[in-house]
């Protein structure tokens, strides 16, 4: 499987490099805005997408993308244009850009999530039943993100992920959505039941924590995830680009993964 990795000489680009040949890869280019100088690394490194197509013996399966959401339009269209296949990992996207990773699946295979661990997509599926079980016996959901201090956007895709399905499943039970609260301190009034708390935490070299809250009349149940490194979503990054290598043009994700292991 011979991958290139966008971001490339950042934090997840290194680990997603360094365990790529135990897991069956080979990384033969990577892409990276900022190149650091006097840097070395086993495979060529560009500045954008678009340079791939100058490097004549660089054969790709895969691209695994964990940069910056700017970078999203150069990925997309050299993808279409090549047909090649894209693991898209990279979060604070915009609904603007979400629709366009949806219509560019239209074209070519991808694969978007917000959160590449196996347990935090299980995580995910128990608040879903707990919130069917829950909200209908007035039970309140908080979800609590917890992430390094060079992290920039909060909350987390992985909040937002969990948000949209406590959201989804509670709507069974209550009969309308959910409404995402992230800031409390401007009003003073007590709780809303439909309201989902949303907080964020930054600080020290958290990898990722994510605590699912639910609050009742005397009794509290809290589901959480926590993350020791970055090689746990390194490792789902390669499972997912070789899951991808050959599939038909679509729009996959970590349930599509799952169901074939």
């Amino acid at each position: 499987m011979k991958i290139v990795i966008s971001g490339s000489c950042g934090k997840m680009g290194r680990v997603i490099a360094a365990i790529a040949p135990e897991n069956g890869c080979t990384v033969v280019a990577g892409i990276d805005r900022c190149i650091p100088a006097g840097g070395t690394y086993p495979f060529p490194l560009f500045t954008q997408p678009s340079d791939l197509n100058t490097a004549a013996d660089v054969i790709i399966d895969v691209i695994i993308d964990y940069s910056h959401p700017t970078a999203l339009p150069g990925l997309l269209s050299y993808c279409k244009m090549n047909n090649t296949p894209i693991v898209i990992a990279t979060t604070g996207y915009s609904e603007e850009e979400i629709a366009a990773i949806k219509a560019a699946a239209t074209q070519i295979p991808i694969f978007f999530t917000f959160n590449m661990s196996l347990g935090i997509n299980l995580l995910a599926e128990l608040s879903k039943i707990a919130a069917r079980v829950l909200c209908g016996k007035n039970f309140d959901i908080e979800i609590i993100e917890k992430h390094h201090n060079l992290k920039k956007d909060a909350p987390s895709g992985t909040a937002i992920m969990l948000a949209d399905a406590v959201t989804e499943a509670a709507a069974e039970s209550l009969g309308v959505p959910l409404k995402p609260t992230y800031d409390r301190h401007t009003t003073r009034r007590p709780r809303d039941r439909r309201e989902l708390g949303i907080h964020s935490v930054r600080g020290g070299t958290i990898v990722g924590e994510h605590e699912v809250i639910f609050a009742g009349h005397d009794e509290v149940i809290t589901l959480s995830h926590s993350a020791g490194s970055k090689e746990v979503f390194a490792a789902g990054s390669l499972s997912a680009a070789k899951f991808l290598a050959g599939k038909p043009k679509g729009l996959y994700n970590m349930s599509d993964l799952i169901a074939t292991e």
